[in-house]
């Protein structure tokens, strides 16, 4: 398996070592020692830039589904006594209103993602030493983990704890925001990624941070006009 991921992956995460590594070095006259944490906060942006085509169709979807909720809700009424038909109808409910659609931003940055994390996780990078994970944020190293860590310093509470705080805020505010009458388990979704920068290097945590918040900016300012009519 690890000979698969490696095949299909060891190209991308080659150009993103050398991608990286040049914007890190551009910047690092501004940024100093935290040069390679701002490159990775570029090159999550830069990927966003290129799903803006897929933000855009997920928030047409939205607001999509928010304009057929009374329909949902007709579905429960009509419903409410034959849960089995119940839920059969709302999956289909979310499927013809775009439910699905508004996933692809999220599937699409799965590669982009696993890159990231293979990046700062491989020791060797094409037959050579991967000099990325000399790097750090206030002393820990960017491609260390929460639970790898054989002491817990100040620097390492800091720094996780402002990741992990930041994540879990991001996840908060989004769900505050999701429209009304959509299903409670999708506001626990926005909390899922918290729990998954407990298992990756600091440096794929960096990337789920910039990303999540992205998707919260870019849902409020593209479905702005919606969220002030319903508030």
């Amino acid at each position: 398996m690890s000979d698969f991921f490696g095949t299909v992956f060891g190209a991308p995460v080659e150009g993103a070592y050398y991608l990286v590594s040049a914007i890190a070095d551009a910047v690092q006259p501004v940024f100093g020692t935290a040069a390679t944490a701002a490159a990775i906060v570029l090159f999550t942006m830069a990927v966003r830039i290129l799903l803006l085509p897929l933000g855009f169709a997920q928030a047409k979807a939205e607001r999509k589904r928010t304009e057929l909720l009374p329909q949902l809700k007709e579905l429960q009424d009509k419903h409410k006594d034959n849960p089995e038909l119940l839920q059969q109808e709302t999956l289909e409910f979310y499927r013809s209103s775009g439910l699905f659609t508004g996933m692809l931003p999220t599937i699409a940055q799965i590669p982009f993602f696993f890159v990231m994390y293979r990046l700062f996780s491989m020791p060797m990078i094409n037959g050579h030493a991967n000099d990325l994970l000399t790097h750090d944020v206030l002393g820990i190293p960017l491609g260390s983990y929460v639970f790898g860590l054989d002491a817990f310093s100040l620097e390492a509470v800091v720094v996780f704890g402002a990741l992990l705080g930041l994540i879990a805020l991001v996840g908060w505010w989004t769900a505050r925001r999701q429209p009304p009458g959509g299903p409670g388990c999708l506001r626990l979704v926005h909390y899922v990624t918290v729990v998954i920068a407990l298992f990756v290097p600091l440096a794929a945590g960096i990337y789920l941070l910039v990303t999540t918040a992205w998707t919260a900016v870019q849902r409020a300012v593209l479905l702005r006009d919606k969220q002030d009519a319903s508030s």
